[in-house]
């Protein structure tokens, strides 16, 4: 009889067309499924937390996933990691409920995006980071961001991953850090809209470079039905950190 396991993966997503799979392309959970095929598994698919997009990396994602393994759940973590490619590795392996769905027991998903304040190159940094120069004026994007707390109609600054879905989600923090040269921007929400951090970043990197006013970002949220914000940063410096659960 097999078992239900609930892993925290972390994946680099440079080499990622996202974390669903997608036939004829290099995917997470293509990867992820082929290595756990390699260690017995007979199952159909991995559940996610979350979708990622491509070059979108992660150090929380949660995955779920059945099979029959009758050695403690270190050793299928030391044998995953063996097999997994070495820009994917699975942590805290362990048995969970049957019915455990880490997407829809999620109560909250936590992101990273990191900006580099640079004139110059880093080769070291901007794998994982968006460098922009001149520097940002860090009040104003900090006076945007408070807006975004709480719940309101994001259909502005993102799409539904359904056709027909819900634009509303909550969200329950979103800060700026200043750590010497970097801004890390953090966000907490219950679940977020395709593109929706990446357009949210874009759009304060434009306030804190003068191009528009703090307040467009509350007319983003009082109009949802207008265009969405225009563009977006760039999916290197985006990252899933933390999925959280009630248990």
């Amino acid at each position: 009889m097999s078992d239900r396991f609930q892993a925290r993966l972390a994946y680099d997503g440079t080499g990622f067309y996202g974390s669903q799979y997608q036939p004829q392309r290099r995917t997470v959970q293509g990867e992820l499924q082929r290595a756990l095929r390699k260690i017995g598994w007979q199952g159909q698919t991995v559940y996610f937390a979350g979708r990622t997009d491509a070059g979108v990396h992660a150090a929380g994602q949660v995955i779920a996933f059945n099979m029959k393994w009758d050695h403690t759940e270190q050793e299928l973590n030391r044998a995953l990691n063996a097999v997994l490619p070495q820009d994917i590795a699975a942590a805290q392996i362990r048995r969970t409920r049957p019915d455990f769905q880490p997407r829809y027991e999620a109560r909250s998903r936590e992101y990273h995006y990191r900006i580099l304040i640079s004139p110059n190159r880093d080769p070291l940094q901007e794998r994982y980071c968006w460098r922009v120069w001149p520097e940002l004026d860090l009040r104003q994007m900090k006076k945007g961001s408070r807006v975004l707390i709480g719940s309101h109609d994001f259909a502005a600054l993102g799409s539904p991953h359904q056709p027909g879905g819900s634009t509303v989600r909550r969200i329950d923090r979103a800060a700026w850090q200043k750590q010497g040269n970097l801004l890390v921007f953090e966000i907490t929400g219950n679940a977020f809209l395709y593109h929706m951090v990446r357009r949210i970043v874009m759009a304060l990197v434009k306030i804190g470079q003068g191009r528009e006013p703090a307040r467009r970002m509350s007319s983003y949220l009082e109009d949802p039905g207008e265009p969405p914000a225009p563009g977006l940063a760039p999916a290197r410096g985006l990252t899933l950190v933390k999925v959280n659960y009630k248990n």
